[in-house]
């Protein structure tokens, strides 16, 4: 049997996930990171995007996260996030919506948001296509 590390994800809006898992990947401020067991304690920023968590048997689920914070404690890995959900759930048509409205608002196409708003939800809506992709790719597998 594999090494494990209790898991939480969570947003503000409810617990996506408890359990044992073998590992951990968040895409941090500063690049992605993997956590195992045994990892150094650690807290860092998330940015938008999947968090992948492989389970005992060998199984992932993944999750998008909005953005939040990751803490690393010796049995105990968490995510905080300001919003989160399984990316099986996810709507691709909707993401891929949101992306064109931003794109077409950075382009000046349309003035119902501002620059800075429109780059933010181009950002975001760039990630859960990531996510959605990564899910398919393991679909796939």
């Amino acid at each position: 049997m594999a090494m494990t590390v209790h898991c939480d994800i969570v947003s503000a809006e409810k617990q996506l996930f408890s359990g044992l898992v073998e590992m951990v990947v968040a895409a941090g401020v500063e690049g992605d990171l993997g956590v195992l067991p045994g990892h150094a304690p650690l807290l860092t920023r998330l940015k938008p995007g999947p968090v992948r968590v492989k389970l005992q048997n060998g199984e992932e689920e993944v999750f998008y996260v909005s953005g939040g914070f990751l803490e690393v404690q010796p049995k105990l890995v968490t995510v905080l996030a300001d919003t989160a959900e399984r990316a099986q759930d996810m709507d691709g048509a909707q993401a891929e919506q949101a992306r064109q409205r931003a794109k077409e608002a950075l382009e000046g196409k349309s003035s119902d948001m501002d620059y800075t708003r429109a780059a933010a939800v181009l950002a975001e809506a760039s990630a859960r296509l990531r996510t959605i992709e990564q899910i398919k790719k393991m679909a796939k597998r």
